[in-house]
């Protein structure tokens, strides 16, 4: 099995830069990275206030609500040992949601890897 490569925000935006430079943008790879962190970090603040933020190709990130759980009794799987679970009040959690489109693309990906 081939090992996965890694898209690091470096690479991120050593790619935005040598398209935008193709097409005889000239920005440089410095402002480019500022305006990338600057552009999720906001994203993830409007996030965190509860707003849906949209990226049109790749998906759209939003806070889900997770319910309070009360204090009860479980069993560990390995041992069979009964436990006490903790109570957890509630609270909200970010969510990541992709278009329908990149989720055919990663099943036609599987499926041809597969073939």
């Amino acid at each position: 099995m081939a090992k996965t490569q890694k898209w690091t925000a470096s690479t991120f935006v050593s790619l935005v830069h040598e398209n935008l430079t193709e097409k005889g943008h000239k920005v440089k790879k410095s402002d480019l990275s500022w305006a990338v962190k600057d552009a999720f970090e906001a994203a993830v603040a409007a996030g965190a206030r509860g707003m849906r933020v949209r990226f049109p190709e790749i998906g759209a990130l939003a806070s889900r609500d997770v319910k309070a759980r009360k204090a009860g009794k479980g069993t560990n799987p390995f041992t069979g040992e009964s436990i006490m679970l903790k109570a957890r009040p509630a609270s909200k959690k970010p969510r990541w949601s992709f278009p329908k489109a990149v989720r055919e693309a990663y099943i036609r990906q599987a499926a041809r890897k597969a073939a």
